[in-house]
């Protein structure tokens, strides 16, 4: 898929900020690192970028690569995922999303966390394995459907095997590691 330039570099550069500062609180929040009046202040703004991100797709459908070019689109990608307080829009975005894979403007890898993010959020088992708890002890893989053809579907929607993506992830998500990126890949995570 070649991308040119994007229609909405103003859209892209916002969604790219929103998701950047989300990113860092994430990565605090993961780690403890947050008071009682940051850690509220980390959840208006996942609020207000649900509210941004609902503005685009009212009036733009979902903003792909041809609109917000490949940061632009992978930075709503992690403003959907972490909307989590909001299932219907969740829901909403997760359709759009595949609307835009079948119209290749977006990555199906992108689709395929955002599905499971919004099964777990659902009650439901995740189909891709793309979605992870921080426990004390360590990381677990959300609930799962069918793990035993896991790499298969994997597989199909462009993801590595589950062994590689769990050691990844338990690499990231180690105390002495010191990148903003562990929030996208601890708690219930982005990563895999």
């Amino acid at each position: 898929m070649t991308i040119a330039e994007p229609k909405r570099p103003d859209l892209a550069r916002e969604l790219i900020a929103r998701a950047q500062a989300s990113t860092a609180h994430r990565a605090k929040r993961v780690r403890n690192q947050l008071d009682a009046v940051q850690l509220g202040q980390s959840r208006h703004a996942d609020h207000a970028n649900t509210k941004f991100l609902r503005r685009i797709l009212a009036e733009h459908d979902w903003p792909g690569l041809r609109l917000v070019g490949t940061a632009g689109a992978r930075a709503a990608w992690r403003i959907a995922l972490h909307s989590d307080d909001d299932l219907c829009f969740q829901r909403a975005a997760t359709r759009l999303l595949e609307r835009a894979v079948q119209a290749d403007d977006a990555f199906l890898h992108h689709w395929a966390h955002l599905h499971d993010r919004t099964l777990i959020n659902s009650g439901r088992e995740q189909e891709f394995g793309t979605q992870f708890f921080l426990r004390s002890d360590g990381i677990e893989l959300c609930p799962l459907r069918a793990p035993e053809s896991l790499d298969e579907r994997r597989a199909s929607v462009g993801l590595v095997p589950i062994a590689v993506a769990l050691d990844a992830v338990r690499r990231r998500c180690a105390p002495d590691h010191r990148s903003e990126d562990v929030a996208a890949t601890c708690g219930l995570a982005d990563a895999a």
